[in-house]
């Protein structure tokens, strides 16, 4: 049976959505077991592969839905390019699937499914450097797309992530989904629980902020969805 069109959405953003927080996760915990004593070291693998993973996600996906994110989610909902009831069966399919992904890439390192993290990143450096990794996020996104190179997307959130881990000291979180999915796994890319409420507030903030800047730097844009022309 054939799906509807917002239902191929849907499951786009799912599989999208579980295969990043499983390129995530899964080359943190590579990179501790590979470079246990170079912390350094660690997180230029995990960056470099959540950089590739999502030049390769977006460009795969992107024709039928790849924004991975709630916050690009809502922020499109926003901009009036998609329906409320389009927004919320997104927003639902990133958390499922950001859940998914954390799973797996704990079962396919011989880890229970489930490890909660103790890793916490509650300071106030982390919180405003998640509101300006999702601010730059939307930028970057909805630059590109609204001045019609919506086929340059995938290069450009690629490569702004892999810079976003190193230039903030949150390390780039910058996206909901990801952020509950992650405290699902208590390895080098995990999240203590206690710290996801102010991560998930700033990146609201950095997406009301990000929301206001493009509305200022590109009034007269089209507000067609990010897919639409691809």
């Amino acid at each position: 049976m054939a799906l509807s069109p917002l239902g191929r959405r849907a499951l786009a953003e799912l599989v999208g959505t579980a295969f990043l927080v499983a390129a995530v996760i899964g080359s943190g915990i590579a990179a501790s077991r590979l470079s246990p004593d170079d912390i350094g070291l660690q997180l230029l693998e995990n960056s470099l592969v959540t950089g590739a993973a999502l030049v390769a996600l977006i460009t795969a996906l992107q024709p039928v839905s790849a924004a991975f994110n709630p916050v690009v989610t809502l922020v499109e909902r926003a901009l009036g390019a998609i329906t409320s009831p389009e927004a919320g069966a997104l927003v639902v399919s990133q958390f499922a699937g950001g859940v998914l992904g954390a799973i797996v890439a704990n079962l396919m390192f011989d880890l229970d499914a489930v490890t909660i993290s103790d890793h916490h990143r509650a300071s106030g450096g982390h919180l405003l450097g998640e509101v300006v990794a999702t601010l730059g996020l939307l930028v970057v996104i909805f630059g590109a797309a609204r001045t019609g190179r919506t086929d340059r997307v995938a290069v450009t959130v690629g490569g702004y992530i892999t810079a976003a881990y190193w230039f903030t000291s949150s390390t780039s979180f910058a996206n909901p989904a990801v952020t509950v999915a992650r405290l699902l796994s208590d390895t080098f890319a995990g999240i203590a629980p206690a710290s996801v409420p102010g991560f998930i507030a700033m990146q609201l903030v950095g997406g009301v902020l990000g929301y206001a800047l493009v509305r200022a730097l590109f009034p007269n844009a089209a507000t067609t969805p990010l897919a639409a022309s691809t």
